[in-house]
């Protein structure tokens, strides 16, 4: 043993010393120390409501090249502004400015972005309180507000 401890009372002492080490483990520090919650817009909530501050195009990371669609969004709870990409064929047209949307993470690795589209990190997933698939597939109509 490094720390002198061992024997049949020493439990305290190795448990205390345990705890001590676990601090130079950067992930258990990041994770108690609340770091990745704290620059999270969503604060660690799986979904966040925000209002629409405009469409914006993103350009596509190379190879490929495409304008994705997405929505600048300003969380309510906080006020941080993020980009939120919209799924689906033309769905775009069914979000306008001021508008109430419901976003959650795009599933990117390390809660980052996914796929080409740089810098984007959630997506769109309600609309006024309905179901942005639904929409797009029209089984739904967005309600006038």
């Amino acid at each position: 043993m490094s720390n002198g401890a061992s024997g049949e009372f020493a439990a305290r002492k190795l448990k205390k010393s345990r705890q001590k080490r676990r601090w130079q483990d950067e992930d258990y520090k990041r994770r108690m120390l609340g770091l990745d919650k704290k620059t999270d817009p969503l604060e660690g909530a799986p979904q966040a409501r925000g209002i629409v501050l405009s469409k914006v195009g993103v350009e596509a990371k190379q190879p490929n090249s495409a304008v994705r669609k997405c929505v600048r969004v300003q969380v309510i709870k906080n006020g941080r502004r993020i980009t939120s990409f919209v799924p689906g064929e033309n769905a775009i047209s069914f979000i306008d400015e001021h508008d109430e949307v419901l976003v959650e993470g795009i599933g990117g690795a390390e809660g980052g972005a996914k796929g080409d589209i740089p810098g984007v990190a959630h997506k769109v997933i309600k609309v006024n309180g309905v179901s942005l698939e639904e929409l797009v597939r029209g089984n739904k109509e967005k309600p006038a507000r």
